[in-house]
């Protein structure tokens, strides 16, 4: 199975009160959203991680990540930048991308995108809980960052439902 998520931002204290997040501190959300990472995706599994992993020292996130299930392909968000895609492969994602994946008829990005091809749906992260801008079709924009899916990697089986019903 294929899942999407991202903005899970690991150990980003100030995410926690930007996006009224609720947990006490980060250790309580890095568990939560490990947890339920865990419970949807198998080791079997690919997951596309569309950006903002989550800060901290390099063997921190490592571990971190390490302790997510599945195969992990991340496309790299705004705060990932710090550090280049071999730190990013240690870390421990398979493939790493800088600017979009096509798969099929779905266009993976960090932040939402005007550049779609006839019957292409984006999937991306970044605005988090905020509304999409209205300058974008929601017609064909799907939005997986943590916050809005539950901290709960979304399916591609869900996604293509959901890109159906557009």
């Amino acid at each position: 199975m294929i899942y999407f998520i991202a903005d899970t931002h690991f150990n980003h204290a100030n995410i926690i009160k930007y996006c009224n997040r609720p947990f006490k501190n980060t250790d309580e959300m890095n568990k939560y959203i490990i947890e339920k990472w865990n419970l949807v995706v198998k080791e079997t599994d690919t997951v596309y991680h569309l950006g903002d992993v989550g800060f901290g020292k390099f063997e921190e996130v490592k571990r971190l990540v390490e302790s997510l299930n599945g195969r992990k392909i991340l496309l790299r968000g705004n705060h990932d930048f710090k550090i280049g895609i071999s730190a990013w492969k240690e870390i421990g994602f398979l493939e790493v991308y800088k600017k979009k994946i096509i798969l099929g008829n779905l266009l993976l990005t960090h932040a939402p995108s005007e550049e779609l091809g006839e019957k292409q749906v984006n999937v991306f992260g970044h605005i988090h809980d905020k509304p999409l801008d209205e300058k974008f079709d929601k017609k064909n924009h799907i939005c997986v960052s943590c916050d809005v899916i539950h901290y709960t990697p979304v399916s591609i089986s869900k996604i293509e439902s959901i890109a159906r019903n557009l």
